[in-house]
């Protein structure tokens, strides 16, 4: 396979005007908030200045977005409004009257396609849940039907409905499925070949969820939003909808209570939080798209990590150093560092010759499989194969990432023995995800533990088929 040509051009630190000790504190701070980056790419004035993967984590892998998905869907919806076919005062009632309950309420008959964009339906929670519950074939009708606790466009609301509507009003204005019409109007026109989605039993994509690209194609989106919506030569999306979708429509309270993320207190706009500099795309567990006009810089991190504690390694350490000369010294040093970024394998030895059998006890919270499924592990060409009943099989490289797709996704693993115990790290590689499987040879039993548990559950099987597809209950 010939390498995929950069989407955008690259250039040292020191030559774009930010010094290299710059994005090296900003490495420093995430490594000392346990950051688990597995990406990271830093473009100013146009170009890449910085750029790395934690292995085995690489430049062109797919990873899962989360809700940073929610941007790109809004770009679909300004595309739309563009071509004359949406309007943001256009209601869900008119464009999916096929999806109107027959007692629909006087509130839900006035939702727009604004209330929609700006979270502002007036539910006082995200509403997936329970309109999923309510109408489990109609997640539409499920938002419509449900009690409304202040007036639309009087409160924001983080809700994962709204975004699922907004990409079905799509669909039915266009013609085209979401995905296939953000390949035709936004992704092949700026060279991007590997969008991939999740999608929901239906086969519909989520919109609010389930979006991978790689790195690059995230740096990219943000520069072209920062461009106003300028490819090169071309215009892709209008540039007043890149001034309407990044700017404050709604005042906003904090994600979590009582937790200190002041980037995420800044107000939303369209499917976009606003932060203290600039605008950002956001996905669970550190998904960021970071715009910052003011410094002409655009920052893409993918991770398994606190999303606050990333921006706020971005304002403090890298921010500060904009405009200012570095050395080439320096660059060389952190070319070096970028180069050498990996996530450590499993300490241990090989034990080549044993072989193990155990059953999976599933009573700790975040199990990865059912109760009593039957674990085997065999050596094979100095690491091993893991068989997981007739579920599938995995193979563990030793001091080496070793890579399988037994049902489609791709999984990463490397592990080792320690003493009587067999570990071993699966990366559910094109997500922000991964297993450990611990093996008490004594005991015969094992357990297998997400790092953190997908929003769309635990079940390991589900997440490594391509695309996965599930009911549309992510939080």
């Amino acid at each position: 396979m010939s390498p995929r040509r950069p989407l955008l051009p690259r250039s040292a630190p020191a030559v774009s005007g930010i010094p290299s000790r710059s994005i090296a504190l900003l490495l420093d701070r995430l490594e000392a908030r346990s950051i688990e980056c597995h990406s990271i790419m830093v473009v100013h004035r146009g170009h890449v200045v910085a750029e790395g993967w934690w292995a085995p984590y690489s430049a062109d892998r797919p990873h899962l977005l989360y809700s940073l998905t929610k941007s790109f869907t809004s770009s679909a919806v300004g595309l739309a409004i563009g071509d004359g076919l949406l309007s943001l005062d256009d209601r869900v009632v008119d464009v999916l009257p096929d999806h109107v309950p027959a007692d629909v309420s006087e509130q839900a008959s006035r939702i727009t396609v604004h209330h929609l964009l700006s979270m502002t339906a007036g539910h006082s929670t995200d509403s997936l849940a329970e309109a999923w519950e309510l109408e489990p074939g109609d997640l539409v009708r499920g938002f419509l039907r449900l009690p409304f606790a202040t007036g639309e466009g009087t409160r924001h609301t983080y809700d994962n409905s709204t975004t699922f509507i907004l990409a079905r009003m799509v669909e039915r204005v266009t013609g085209r499925g979401l995905p296939e019409f953000l390949d035709e109007r936004l992704f092949k026109p700026m060279g991007v070949d590997h969008a991939e989605w999740d999608r929901v039993a239906s086969g519909a994509a989520f919109g609010f969820h389930g979006l991978h690209l790689t790195t690059e194609a995230v740096a990219a989106f943000g520069e072209l939003l920062l461009r106003g919506g300028i490819w090169g030569d071309r215009r892709l999306v209008p540039r007043e909808w890149v001034e309407v979708a990044t700017r404050r429509h709604i005042d906003c309270v904090s994600v979590e209570d009582g937790s200190d993320d002041a980037d995420f207190s800044c107000g939303y706009g369209y499917q976009f939080w606003m932060s203290r500099h600039g605008y950002h795309g956001h996905g669970a567990f550190g998904q960021q798209c970071v715009v910052v006009p003011s410094h002409d810089l655009v920052v893409a991190v993918t991770a398994q990590g606190e999303s606050q504690y990333v921006l706020d390694a971005i304002w403090e350490c890298l921010l500060p150093g904009v405009g200012h000369g570095g050395s080439v010294q320096d660059d060389e040093i952190l070319a070096d560092r970028l180069r050498r970024l990996s996530l450590p394998p499993v300490p241990g030895s090989a034990d080549s010759e044993r072989s193990v059998n155990a059953r999976l006890d599933a009573s700790a919270e975040g199990s990865a499989l059912p109760d009593g499924t039957t674990v085997t592990v065999d050596p094979v060409d100095g690491g091993w194969l893991v068989r997981f009943a007739s579920l599938f099989d995995i193979e563990v490289g030793h001091g080496e990432w070793r890579e399988s797709s037994p049902l489609g996704r791709p999984v990463v693993a490397a592990g080792a023995w320690q003493g009587s115990t067999f570990v071993a790290d699966l990366y559910v590689i094109t997500t922000p995800h991964r297993v450990r499987l611990v093996i008490d040879t004594g005991a015969g039993t094992a357990t297998a533990l997400w790092s953190t548990v997908p929003l769309t559950g635990p079940d390991l099987v589900l997440h490594m088929w391509s695309p996965l597809m599930t009911r549309p209950d992510v939080s």
